[in-house]
């Protein structure tokens, strides 16, 4: 019997993320912040996670892997370190509570240049297409309960939260089928060299 493609270790489909972290002090402040939501509102998931600006998610077979690093080492190296604000807190009703980020625009400009040299490498087909977040901040709770929301977001609307941090590399996930969490599989300095990142032929 044969066996079906999908099936192949270099075509098994797999969850992408890239992502920004914050340093170390500022990662256990915020995982402060999480614990002290998850215990006050009951919370299902009972463990923080490390800190993490989301800049794109996407699905993608193993096969291409090697190819989208490939691309983003490049775009990495012609970037700059970013200094990232954060300040206070905002949400999207009536699931997610969030520290905003103040200092964007720098982030958009990574994702646009993430977007420009690598869509095409991302999109696993019409139905599964790269998200590039452009609305930047890092998740405290998500995936809330209506009374989960509505009583943290009067309480956390009021409360304040400062940071910055610099972000000096990108980091790639991956998280596979059966799999619970993403786990980083590359990094990528931001190198600020004068690198030609103009987009070849993909096949």
């Amino acid at each position: 019997m044969d066996t079906p493609l999908i099936n192949l270790p270099g075509y098994r489909v797999n969850e992408y993320k890239i992502i920004l972290t914050p340093h170390d002090d500022l990662a256990r402040k915020i995982m402060a912040v999480q614990k002290d939501f998850i215990e006050k509102y009951k919370i299902e998931y009972k463990s923080v996670y490390l800190p993490q600006l989301i800049l794109v998610t996407f699905k993608q077979i193993q096969a291409f892997e090697e190819r989208i690093i490939n691309r983003l080492r490049i775009v990495a190296m012609a970037f700059h370190p970013i200094k990232i604000e954060l300040k206070d807190f905002g949400s999207f009703p009536s699931h997610t509570i969030f520290i905003n980020v103040t200092s964007r625009n720098e982030i958009i400009e990574l994702v646009r240049k993430i977007r420009e040299d690598s869509q095409r490498l991302m999109k696993f087909d019409a139905d599964n297409k790269p998200h590039f977040i452009t609305d930047a901040h890092i998740t405290i709770a998500r995936k809330l309960k209506p009374w989960q929301y509505e009583k943290g977001w009067v309480e956390y609307s009021h409360i304040h939260f400062t940071g910055k941090f610099i972000a000096n590399r990108m980091i790639l996930l991956r998280k596979k089928e059966g799999e619970n969490k993403f786990k980083p599989i590359e990094s990528f300095d931001f190198q600020n060299l004068p690198v030609d990142i103009k987009q070849g032929e993909l096949f």
